[in-house]
Parts: C-alpha cells; sequence; structure tokens
C-alpha cells in the first residue's frame, strides 16, 4: 500500500512539473538585436531652399506621401504561401555466409607409426563450421505534402528609423466579433525603397518579419485540449 501511494505521490509531483512546462506556442515580437544596438539617425530640422516646390512643410503642394519618418504609418499586405514536398525510400538487403575448417597435419616421412599418429590427430581435428545464407531486408518509403496560404492587410508603425535608413515597423489589429476575437501582430525591417507610391509594402519585403494570428473565444476552446490531458500525455511513457 505505501508503494502504491508513493508511486501516485511521485506521478503526482511529476504531472504537476511536467504540467507547468507545457505552453502554448509563443512569439516575441521584441525588435532583433541589430536593431536594439543601431542609434536612430538623428532628426534634421531641414526643409530645403525656401521657395522650394518640393519642401518637407506640413503642407507642401507635391510631396512623397510614403512613410518617411518616426511615427508614420505604412500599409503591409500580408501574402504568405508556403509549400513543402519530401518523400524518401530506402531498400536494404544483406546476405551473409561463411564457411570455417578445423586444421589439419600433414607426414611425408617413412616412419609408419608417425604417420598412423597423424592420421589420428587428423581424424580429430577434422571438424569445421558452416553457416547457411543469411539474407536480411528493409523496405520503407514515405511521402509528406503540406501547404498554408494567409492573406491579410494591416498597417504598421514606424518604431525606429535607424542609422542606415532602413525602418523598424510594429503594427497590430484587434478585431471582435460575436464574442470572438481575432488578434494580429506582426515586426519587422524593410526599406524605404520597397514601399510603394501608394504608401504599401509586401510582407515578402520584410526582414526578421514575425507574425502572428490568433483567435481568442468559445470556439477556440472547444476545439483545445484541456489542461489535464495535455498533462497526462506529457507523461504517459506509452
Amino acid at each position: 500500500m505505501r508503494r502504491m501511494s508513493g508511486f501516485l505521490l511521485v506521478t503526482l509531483v511529476a504531472a504537476l512539473y511536467s504540467g507547468c512546462s507545457v505552453a502554448d506556442p509563443q512569439i516575441s515580437f521584441k525588435p532583433p538585436e541589430y536593431v536594439e544596438e543601431m542609434p536612430a539617425r538623428e532628426v534634421e530640422e531641414s526643409f530645403g531652399n525656401a521657395g522650394s516646390l518640393f519642401g518637407q512643410g506640413d503642407n507642401p503642394l507635391f510631396a512623397d506621401r510614403r512613410a518617411m519618418k518616426l511615427n508614420d504609418l505604412v500599409t503591409v499586405i500580408i501574402n504568405e504561401t508556403a509549400s513543402a514536398s519530401s518523400s524518401g525510400k530506402k531498400d536494404l538487403s544483406e546476405t551473409s555466409s561463411s564457411t570455417m575448417n578445423g586444421p589439419s597435419v600433414t607426414f611425408g616421412g617413412p616412419s609408419q607409426s608417425i604417420g598412423n599418429a597423424v592420421n589420428k590427430l587428423n581424424n580429430f581435428t577434422s571438424f569445421g563450421l558452416s553457416t547457411g545464407n543469411n539474407n536480411s531486408t528493409f523496405a520503407g518509403s514515405g511521402t509528406q505534402q503540406r501547404q498554408e496560404s494567409f492573406t491579410t492587410t494591416v498597417s504598421a508603425r514606424i518604431i525606429k528609423v535607424m542609422e542606415n535608413g532602413n525602418y523598424f515597423i510594429e503594427g497590430g489589429r484587434e478585431i471582435l466579433i460575436n464574442g470572438e476575437k481575432q488578434i494580429m501582430r506582426l515586426t519587422g525591417v524593410i526599406r524605404p525603397y520597397d514601399i510603394g507610391r501608394n504608401n504599401t509594402i509586401n510582407s515578402r519585403y520584410i526582414a526578421d518579419a514575425k507574425i502572428m494570428y490568433e483567435t481568442q473565444g468559445e470556439i477556440k476552446k472547444s476545439t483545445e485540449k484541456g489542461w489535464g490531458t495535455k498533462v497526462l500525455e506529457s507523461v504517459w511513457p506509452f
């Protein structure tokens, strides 16, 4: 009885410990280290020559409407498609056989007694070992195909203008529909040259892109395993 109680106690402790380690996948939106280490570009209070049509004042007559300053907005068109296909096949065949004969002694002298002794000795040592053909075969094959796509649009804000002119952007969106919450967040580094005239940029031009999309609500809860099931599956050895 004590052994059973001790086993149950150890199992419970292991389950609680492993339960603490069971966590949903997470993604960190902290900027990459090089973004933090690179100093921000100093703001230059220069609006060009006086009377220029291409000045950078508040409302210039002709100006580039693309994002170029801190806190400017840029529209990110997310159009991600991932597909993978892999296959493997392995065939192994092995055949082995062996033969081993015992040692023998020969004598060519005139002594008949020695010859008889040699023949008797050969009778004792004339044994051998042999194995037949051992065949071993293995055949295995596998195929995997996967295709995913994600398309949406979200606006992001320039958080930092780095010294080399690139922008670190961050954006998010939350939508609540009938008690179901949709959350989207993205971060990454973009070049100002990749921003289109309509102030949009495709997600494929974002370096170190991190994109998260999840839903929260009753539908998500109903399609997920309970925490107890996750704990048992994490410690169940079979």
